[in-house]
Formats: C-alpha cells, structure tokens, sequence
C-alpha cells in the first residue's frame, strides 16, 4: 500500500476530520519533496529522523515564514506519520533543536452591533440562504464548519436549542438558538422536506453520513432527520461513487457572500465567517455574560483561548475612559 493511502486510513481508522487527513498528507508530501531536493533523490521516511526534521522546521521558519501554528500542524502531522503510520519506536526521532517560528498574538476582528445588523440585511436581500445562515451563524457562535455541516435533526425548535455534532476536537456540545429565527428555521426545514422528496423521485435520497453512524445505521441515510439543514443547490455524485446525491452548501461561496456583502456595506474591516462568531463572544461579553458560559457556547477546551475576546470587549481594556476625553 502507498504510504499516503496508508496516511489516510489511519486518519480514517481513528475517526480524523477529513481537513485534518487533508492537512497531514500536504505535509508528508512537502516532508518527502523538501529532502527529495535536498539529496536529488526520493528518500523513504524510514530512512530519515531527527535530523531530517529538524531540517525541514528550520526551513518552514527561516525560508517559508510560516506562522507558529502552520509549524506545529507541520510537526504534529510528521510526528503523527512516524508514530502511528510506520508504528517506529519511540526514540526514533529523539529530541530536537528545531528553530520555532514566532506565534504573534492576533486580536480577532470584531463587529460593532450596528455593523452586524447592516451586514445581515444585506446578506439576507442579495441571498436568503446565506442571509438565514448568517443569522443562526452570529445568533448561535456557531464555527463555518458547523453551520455548513449541521443537519435537520440538529435543530430542537421546541427546547430552543441547537446540536454541534463532532466539532472542533470530535467534540458534540449545545448552543443558543435565537428566537427571532425559530419561524424562519421552520420553513427553511419545510423547504429541505420539499427537496428531499424531489431527490427522492429521482433516485437520490440517500444522504451521506459519517462513518460511525454508517457502520452503527445505514439505514439513517433515508430518514429526513439526516438531511442537511442548508443543502447545496444540485445533486453531486456520491463520495462512494454510488450514484447521486445531495451535500451541504458549499463553505467557500458561503464565505465569499459575506465578504461581498461586507465591502457593499463598506464594512472597511477584513469580514469573513468566523467574524460572526467572534462578534458573538465579544457581544456576549459586553452584555456581561459569564466567560465560562461563553466558553462552553464556543466549545473552547481552554479558557485562555476565549480569554482573547476581554481584550476587544468594550468593557475590557479598550473600554477604558482615555485621558483626553477627561481634557
């Protein structure tokens, strides 16, 4: 078997986001082909070690500039190959001195109130998918991921609540589902019954679902509770290959639409998704709602990850009174 096939079921095998198997094969590919430059020939991983990767940070650090992060994914993925996929001992790459590249300390872009509320309307004119998406995606905290991702059974219209199935860190957690898009939400469902149905008729009303679930119940692709909430517009062929069937919208255009609609509003601040969740933590925070309530709604695993949101609140450091206006 190919070392990436084999990168890839073992991902599989331990339930592995398919971004994760993604990230962790690009960079065993750029492990391979740095070296393969480096000595003018392919070299096997098993011929490598300490050395060859302390080789390959310093040059994501020094050459490629990476942010401390992309170096740690690029380590955590190279350590991941050597220990779970060819099953080396322990001490086959011993300890290294590899230069670290610098984790600056980015504040999230945060809406005010007022800019939300424009960005919204204007979404909600120009796409009422994306519009309603938006919405539950700034009123729930919600990441890109898993509003695209979530399905018709994740919503709990009667309890007011929302599921995140498998988030961040295979983690399932709750969140808030605001009132003023319970109507909306139920005929967004009414419309998904619709096109189920249509699929139906055309042989494609089989729903893709995750492995765990598959293996446990294939018979659950045929209940409605499966269909994606915000499904795309067309029939794609099955990841299987087995005929036809209907995914999620895609993130990307998702994405695009609301940057769109942000310079049309001449929002003059980089927009992207994961600005509305921001917004929501700091609009949560300034309301004077506990941080660990926020960091549960987030589904942060450490504190100090939503501590960030206290230096953006306007009732944090930048809600400080500045000298000048006491003049």
């Amino acid at each position: 078997m190919k070392l990436i096939q084999q990168i890839e079921m073992v991902c599989q095998r331990r339930h592995y986001s398919p971004k994760t198997t993604q990230a962790y094969v690009r960079w065993v590919r750029e492990y391979l082909q740095f070296h393969r430059n480096q000595a003018g020939r392919w070299r096997h991983p098993r011929e490598m070690g300490t050395t060859e990767l302390e080789a390959f940070l310093n040059h994501l650090a020094r050459n490629r500039r990476v942010a401390g992060s992309t170096q740690n994914q690029a380590l955590n993925a190279i350590v991941f190959l050597y220990k779970q996929v060819l099953e080396l001992p322990e001490g086959h790459l011993g300890k290294f001195n590899a230069e670290r590249a610098k984790r600056p300390k980015v504040m999230p872009t945060v809406l005010g109130k007022d800019e939300v509320a424009v960005l919204l309307e204007k979404l909600a004119s120009a796409s009422g998918l994306y519009g309603l998406m938006a919405k539950l995606q700034y009123g729930a905290g919600l990441r890109r991921s898993e509003i695209v991702g979530m399905r018709v059974m994740d919503v709990d219209l009667s309890r007011r609540m929302l599921m995140v199935r498998h988030g961040k860190g295979a983690k399932d957690r709750t969140s808030v589902l605001p009132m003023a898009l319970i109507e909306p939400l139920k005929q967004q469902i009414a419309d998904v019954r619709k096109m189920w149905k249509r699929d139906e008729a055309r042989g494609a009303g089989a729903v893709v679902l995750p492995d765990a679930v598959l293996n446990k119940s294939p018979g659950a692709a045929m209940k409605f509770g499966w269909r994606f909430l915000f499904p795309g517009r067309s029939l794609v062929k099955r990841p299987d290959g087995q005929g036809m069937c209907r995914m999620h919208c895609n993130a990307s255009a998702y994405d695009r639409a609301i940057s769109q609609a942000a310079d049309r509003v001449a929002i003059a601040k980089k927009v992207t998704s994961h600005t509305l969740r921001h917004s929501f933590a700091t609009h949560l925070l300034e309301a004077g709602y506990d941080i660990r309530t926020i960091q549960e709604l987030l589904g942060h695993e450490e504190l100090s990850t939503t501590m960030i949101y206290t230096h953006v609140a306007a009732t944090g450091p930048v809600g400080v009174r500045s000298p000048l206006d006491m003049v």
